[in-house]
């Protein structure tokens, strides 16, 4: 069942869920950044229904983070992959990763980021691009843009602290 979507939504976080917010998309998205580009590759590596994958390659090409490129032409067959905005979700996947090994790996990391440079084990963090600081409470904090609306305003009109 589709939720309603959140397209038109003030909040960037409403939008880019209603594009990745089923979890499918970001475990197609994940395997993707690690080399998957045919439904076959997904299909295998994911234990997903056909018509789920199908359903959820149309999505994320329709929200550009994949494009089709025909590799075959009888039968047709296309590969799917990564365009800019996809490349981009990268450090969610690896902000999501951290936060799952530090909060719900009991058993320890199955999966981490490496430096390549060093092999040591990478720790991410949000880093502001202009000034190099580490985005936490409350240098920094989340306020209304040009284009919030009413609504988007007074949400964030008291905001300033975590869960409270």
């Amino acid at each position: 069942m589709r939720h309603a979507s959140f397209e038109g939504h003030a909040c960037p976080i409403a939008r880019s869920l209603d594009r990745v917010g089923e979890w499918w998309s970001i475990l197609i998205l994940r395997d993707a950044f690690l080399g998957a580009t045919r439904f076959e590759q997904f299909q295998k590596n994911l234990n997903i229904a056909p018509n789920t994958l199908t359903r959820r390659l149309n999505g994320l090409v329709e929200a550009g983070l994949l494009e089709r490129h025909r590799y075959c032409e009888r039968p047709p067959r296309d590969e799917y992959r990564l365009t800019a905005a996809g490349r981009d979700f990268r450090p969610v996947l690896w902000a999501l990763l951290a936060w799952g090994n530090k909060h719900f790996a009991s058993e320890g990391a199955s999966v981490v980021v490496i430096d390549s440079e060093t092999k040591r084990v990478a720790d991410p963090m949000l880093v502001d691009r202009h000034s190099g600081a580490e985005m936490t409470m409350p240098r920094f904090r989340s306020v209304p843009g040009p284009a919030a609306d009413a609504a988007t305003r007074a949400r964030l009109a008291g905001a300033g602290g975590e869960g409270k």
